[in-house]
């Protein structure tokens, strides 16, 4: 957070959010959905380092067995730095709702500039 005043004592105050990597590639960090545990719908949300690049993200959600249950795709143009756009309604590929329990899912990212960085989490859906 920034404070600066002018020379007639005016004060303007502005934020920047922003993501320190130990590299210069691609960093995803704060991976996470909320609510969870959830029973209707969650939306999947990270922080990264690309602000205003072109994104693509894949979010597929697993059972604890390994099993693909459901694939989300999404092209996310001019990037915010914390991207929160993906919902899920917790129902597989053929629309047919999961049952309760505790499902992994991975976060894939995919950035213009062709680097890839993945992180898996686990979520847990309440019926």
């Amino acid at each position: 957070k920034l404070k600066a005043w002018d020379v007639f004592n005016n004060s303007s105050e502005a934020s920047l959010e922003f993501i320190v990597a130990s590299e210069a590639g691609l960093a995803l960090n704060n991976v996470l959905n909320y609510p969870n545990p959830f029973t209707t719908s969650t939306t999947f949300q990270f922080d990264h380092n690309k602000y205003g690049q072109f994104l693509q993200v894949q979010i597929q959600i697993f059972s604890v067995s390994g099993k693909l249950i459901k694939t989300i795709n999404q092209e996310v143009v001019a990037a915010e730095s914390h991207f929160t756009s993906v919902a899920w309604d917790g129902r597989d590929e053929y629309g047919d709702k999961l049952a309760k329990g505790v499902y992994v899912y991975k976060v894939r990212v995919k950035s213009s500039d062709g680097e890839k960085v993945e992180k898996f989490e686990k979520l847990v859906l309440l019926n």
